[in-house]
């Protein structure tokens, strides 16, 4: 007679996981989105994810480079999202949505950050992940469902309106 084979639920090791990874994946998501409420809520969409994920057969080891991933997806979806709404906004309302000045920032780093912050969610999401999170171009386009060529073409658009805001000159085509 055999014996029956149970499988340990992954899910453990993601538990066991959890004390170390949530400062990691809540850090990485904040210095992307900029945003403590927002960073809460992708943070907490990562772990409940990653537990679904984990429980499939042949996901990879549960790792906090493996959480981050995750976590870069949920950003990714949250853009998609944000950009589908103001594609909408912009239908009813017939023009784009008011855009905050930027503020009198002597530090780059955060003029940068603001700047991003104005540009449109899919030129965000194409930047941040290129240029923060140091994907190629195919990563990128694979995170953001498009062709290699879309994705060329989104971050040249992407760069363009980026430098036309950082350096003042409103008229940008977010």
């Amino acid at each position: 007679m055999t014996e029956p084979r149970i499988r340990p639920d992954p899910a453990f090791a993601l538990l066991s996981l959890y004390e170390d990874a949530l400062p990691e994946v809540y850090g990485y998501l904040l210095s992307r989105c900029g945003n403590r409420t927002l960073a809460e809520e992708l943070t907490s969409e990562t772990f409940l994810g990653a537990v679904g994920s984990c429980r499939r057969p042949g996901a990879p080891p549960v790792s906090i480079a493996w959480l981050i991933g995750i976590a870069r997806h949920k950003l990714a979806d949250h853009w998609r999202r944000q950009a589908r709404e103001d594609r909408g906004l912009r239908l009813v309302h017939g023009s784009e949505p008011d855009v905050v000045d930027p503020w009198d920032v002597e530090l780059e780093a955060l003029r940068a950050r603001q700047v991003l912050a104005l540009l449109g969610p899919h030129h965000r999401a194409a930047l941040t992940l290129r240029h923060v999170d140091g994907l190629s171009v195919p990563e990128v386009a694979e995170h953001l469902q498009r062709t290699v060529h879309a994705t060329e073409a989104l971050l040249v658009r992407a760069r363009a309106a980026f430098r036309r805001r950082y350096e003042g000159k409103e008229g940008d085509d977010d």
